[in-house]
């Protein structure tokens, strides 16, 4: 994927400027939708993507189960699956992971039990044998499971997404303009981070109180951390009306198109983008271009914010 740093866009105060910021961001938007279909085109992502297909989608009861016992869990599966799959150990001394696994076992088309409940039960079903049942699901038991971080092995593929650059200066002006956006901002210890593998978040002070309270985990690059706070002052901005649950991934492609156009307008690399958009399957790359007013009008406040600042 090109670099998309370009540090001839500096849009000067002139009478034509909103259109040529317009323009120009339409130029980016058209770049960044090339990149992330080379991206979804790639060994790379490909091999991504299998890895991922190995990982169990957990139940909510399951992953408040996940978050209680381990807050910093990101990827998760049983001891045999890491060992055979993965080609991971865990650890010695690692504490299990309780979660509640499905019984799937044939069942009775009465009562639903398995065969053996079948029996004790008052259920007089004598229709058809039991080992002519069809399996369902007749109960939960309790299975311990394991995160990446407690096992050890071959290294699980990575996408690249970080943004690289210069920004020793811009992350000062970035908290500096954070009350003129009207967003509450923290930058948190790594050791006092609570929201696993996210980089940063966008939530509110209460349900009646909406105003946005960003935070975002500290790091070396700070380039990165840079990225994080543009991506998570844009649903700050954008998204504070939206709590349905099928519009995440298009939310995530405004901001992180918002973080993309206004890191590059900084002179930041931002063609990780391309692979963070990427891993948000269900939304295309021409989404991108749909939302792009929304997308073109929050990159100009923010940059117009944090060039004042």
């Amino acid at each position: 994927m090109a670099t998309t740093s370009d540090p001839s866009a500096s849009f000067e105060e002139t009478d034509t400027r909103n259109a040529e910021m317009h323009s120009t961001i339409e130029n980016w938007i058209d770049d960044l939708v090339a990149d992330v279909d080379e991206a979804k085109a790639s060994e790379e992502f490909q091999e991504w993507l299998d890895i991922q297909s190995q990982f169990h989608d957990y139940s909510h009861r399951n992953t408040l189960l996940i978050t209680l016992q381990c807050p910093q869990a990101t990827k998760i599966a049983g001891y045999n699956t890491w060992r055979n799959e993965f080609d991971r150990h865990v650890q010695e001394g690692e504490d299990a992971i309780w979660i509640w696994a499905p019984i799937i076992t044939k069942q009775c088309p009465e009562c639903e039990n398995s065969q053996s409940y079948h029996e004790q039960s008052d259920c007089e079903y004598d229709e058809t044998p039991p080992d002519e049942w069809s399996n369902g699901l007749v109960g939960f038991k309790p299975t311990s499971v394991f995160d990446v971080s407690q096992t050890e092995g071959e290294p699980l593929p990575e996408l690249e997404t970080e943004a690289t650059g210069d920004a020793q200066d811009l992350v000062p002006v970035l908290l500096g303009a954070a009350d003129n956006l009207d967003v509450e901002v923290r930058i948190v210890d790594a050791a006092d981070w609570e929201h696993g593998s996210a980089k940063g978040v966008c939530k509110y002070r209460s349900k009646r109180d909406l105003h946005p309270v960003v935070e975002a985990k500290a790091r070396p690059n700070q380039a990165d951390l840079a990225v994080t706070l543009i991506h998570e002052y844009a649903h700050a901005l954008l998204h504070s009306d939206v709590d349905d649950a099928t519009e995440r991934s298009k939310r995530e492609v405004e901001a992180e198109a918002v973080a993309y156009i206004v890191g590059r307008y900084f002179d930041l690399d931002t063609s990780g983008s391309a692979f963070y958009l990427a891993a948000w399957q269900g939304d295309d790359a021409e989404g991108i271009q749909e939302r792009l007013g929304r997308i073109s009008s929050t990159a100009q406040k923010i940059i117009d914010t944090v060039a004042e600042g």
